[in-house]
């Protein structure tokens, strides 16, 4: 079974400042769990994986994702913050994980950030 689609929940849909969320495997940039309304095809799952490799590139250019350009608010091999139109995208790295979150106008972005932040620190105390 896999645990990964309950620890989105509780970690971070359950802080109602989360709107969708992804996990995907850094090396296969395969998606391993994933809510129920955020597809991400392979294409963009390699993108958001090869953002942490090109750190400098990401800053500059921002993140394309569902025909939205997002802003790079910040950018580091840990984390990368960006917005668009009053929502935001988060991608936090571990060992072994990229974690992608969204949120919407109507949330709160310092609490979207903490939640990713916190599973990412749970994943690495793991080696996941």
């Amino acid at each position: 079974m896999n645990p990964f689609p309950h620890l989105l929940d509780k970690c971070l849909f359950d802080t109602k400042h989360v709107e969708c969320a992804a996990m995907i495997v850094a090396k296969s940039a395969e998606v391993t769990a994933a809510s129920e309304n955020f597809l991400v095809c392979p294409g963009q799952a390699e993108v958001f994986v090869d953002a942490f490799e090109h750190v400098n590139v990401t800053r500059q250019r921002g993140l394309r994702f569902k025909d939205k350009l997002y802003t790079c608010v910040r950018a580091d091999k840990h984390s990368i913050y960006s917005k668009c139109e009053g929502g935001g995208l988060i991608l936090v790295r571990t060992a072994v994980f990229v974690i992608v979150a969204t949120y919407s106008q109507n949330m709160h972005p310092s609490i979207c950030v903490e939640a990713v932040e916190k599973l990412a620190e749970y994943l690495r105390a793991k080696d996941k």
